[in-house]
């Protein structure tokens, strides 16, 4: 899942993008106001992470732009301000989470986690379908039990098809989710993905409805 990082601090947003892609996320970085309130609103992000003092564009009127805008994506603010004034302003303006600086990052990615959960209307935090568990904490999955040895990308996307359970998934979105916004890729790539995925899985979980995309049933545990 792709995640926005928007944060003007160099070595802040390298160590959160590193963080993130240790946790099996497609992180991009924005570190001005004007370009992350485009890539915001363009982009098929899971989550944002965003930093409220930034050049250009104040990260407050960004997220009071995007809500304005319809834009649903789950936000936590993350910030040097810790007057509660603030904190309420941001919640206010549509924010899910807030976690002042300094931080660990340890507690930013469960954080990230739960409001990824809420998100999608899981309440546990193991995934489970037919059979396939998805731990987010760890980046395991395992078929009634037996982990199954998956690359970073098969695990990103099953992750994704997981967290969308019930919903049908085009190549499109797929493949938005899974690369980051610069990396060509085709739909022939997004086939093969799934059909490597399948046959690790040995079980059908993930459907394909012809001329829409792909569909995991609901059910859960």
């Amino acid at each position: 899942m792709r995640v926005l990082i928007v944060e003007d601090e160099a070595r802040i947003a390298a160590d959160i993008q590193d963080a993130l892609k240790a946790g099996g996320y497609v992180p991009e970085i924005a570190n001005e106001g004007e370009n992350a309130w485009f890539l915001g609103s363009t982009g098929n992000y899971a989550a944002i992470i965003l930093d409220l003092g930034l050049p250009n564009l104040d990260g407050l009127v960004i997220l009071k732009r995007w809500r304005q805008e319809g834009l649903a994506t789950p936000v936590i603010i993350l910030t040097a301000r810790n007057a509660w004034a603030e904190r309420v302003d941001g919640i206010d303006a549509g924010a899910d989470d807030y976690l002042p600086k300094p931080f660990r990052m340890e507690e930013l990615m469960a954080r990230l986690r739960a409001l990824l959960r809420r998100s999608t209307g899981q309440i546990q935090p193991v995934i489970t379908v037919g059979g396939v568990s998805v731990d987010p904490r760890t980046q395991l999955v395992s078929v009634n039990g037996v982990p199954v040895n998956l690359t970073p990308l098969e695990y990103r996307a099953v992750s994704y098809l997981f967290h969308n359970r019930n919903r049908v998934i085009s190549q499109t979105e797929l493949g938005d989710a899974l690369y980051s916004h610069d990396n060509d890729r085709g739909s022939n790539a997004i086939e093969a993905l799934v059909g490597r995925l399948r046959k690790k899985l040995k079980v059908k979980v993930i459907e394909t409805r012809r001329g829409f995309g792909y569909f995991v049933a609901p059910e859960a545990s």
